[in-house]
């Protein structure tokens, strides 16, 4: 995945606790900013969420609030980041992410289905301000992730030659986010995510492969 495993799975998901004591106090004010922004996103929406609002919740200057996230944006593209990272932590945890590309985008789709299964309400509120504000249709990071297992899978033979990892990737990855956002659209929902995106990407790997 790299980039440094995607800064060690962003510090196995912000439990960061390297650096001096400084650094770990403006972690704990990211960290308590974030939170308290996602919690009044579900509360009131993404849309009526002021910066002002954020920082009066956490009770930190407004310009403490600009300083960590400049634009309300960046809690959404920091929303997305964690996710990813804790899926990838979870693959690397299981010695998944060392198996045969199908495994690894099975179980990858596999554990993006439960987590966002398991939090249903922010994903039905944030996925839709993402696409909307934070441009994710738009050169995602989640096309980046997918697309270095596939090129990894291509050196060891797994993948064609031909195939061009970085389209692969924005092609699951939009495939994700249409399936996602499909799912999201109807409470409850009127199919299974893990099986649809498990499905889906069995489709893309007939391409892949072979």
């Amino acid at each position: 995945m790299s980039r440094a495993d995607e800064l060690a799975d962003l510090a196995i998901v912000t439990g960061a606790q390297t650096g001096g004591r400084r650094e770990r106090r403006r972690r704990e004010i990211r960290d308590r900013l974030y939170e308290t922004a996602i919690e009044l996103f579900l509360e009131q929406g993404y849309e009526r969420t002021t910066m002002d609002d954020i920082g009066n919740r956490a009770d930190v200057a407004r310009t403490t609030v600009f300083n960590h996230y400049p634009r309300k944006s960046e809690f959404l593209s920091e929303w997305g980041s964690r996710r990813r990272a804790k899926v990838a932590a979870a693959l690397r945890q299981r010695h998944l992410d060392d198996q045969p590309i199908d495994v690894v985008l099975e179980s990858y789709m596999q554990l993006m289905a439960e987590l966002n299964e398991e939090h249903r309400a922010e994903t039905r509120e944030l996925m839709s301000a993402a696409l909307a504000y934070d441009g994710s249709l738009n050169n995602p990071p989640l096309a980046g992730t997918l697309a270095n297992y596939i090129r990894r899978a291509q050196k060891r033979g797994q993948v064609r030659a031909g195939v061009d990892p970085d389209q692969a990737g924005l092609m699951l990855a939009a495939t994700y986010f249409a399936t996602l956002t499909s799912w999201g659209d109807h409470d409850p929902p009127e199919f299974d995510l893990d099986r649809a995106l498990n499905q889906a990407v069995e489709l893309i790997l007939r391409g892949l492969v072979d």
